[in-house]
């Protein structure tokens, strides 16, 4: 049973976009890809909302989410986060059996 993560990033003056360029050109993303159990890591750009990004965020379960989540990348996300002083809204959601 995989588990996806949409997360809405939302910022002034397109920082959004510069976080996700930063999180791409830093290497971060690369990272959090290679990580066991990661299936997917992209960001969308929303046509309604200049100042938006939307990262959808896959993982094989619950246990290898949770390693991401303890991991020192995170501490850097934040820290990019709040460079760029955004918000975010976060929604999870669980597979159906079987379903990868």
């Amino acid at each position: 049973m995989s588990i996806t993560i949409n997360i809405y990033y939302k910022g002034e003056n397109g920082n959004a976009k510069k976080f996700a360029h930063e999180m791409i050109s830093s290497g971060i993303v690369d990272r959090v890809r290679n990580e066991e159990g990661n299936l997917k890591y992209e960001y969308f750009l929303p046509f309604d909302d200049e100042e938006m990004v939307l990262l959808i965020d896959r993982w094989k379960n619950e246990e290898a989410l949770d390693i991401h989540h303890k991991s020192e990348m995170m501490r850097q996300i934040a820290d990019l986060r709040n460079k760029y002083n955004l918000s975010m809204k976060v929604e999870k959601f669980k597979s159906l059996e079987g379903d990868e």
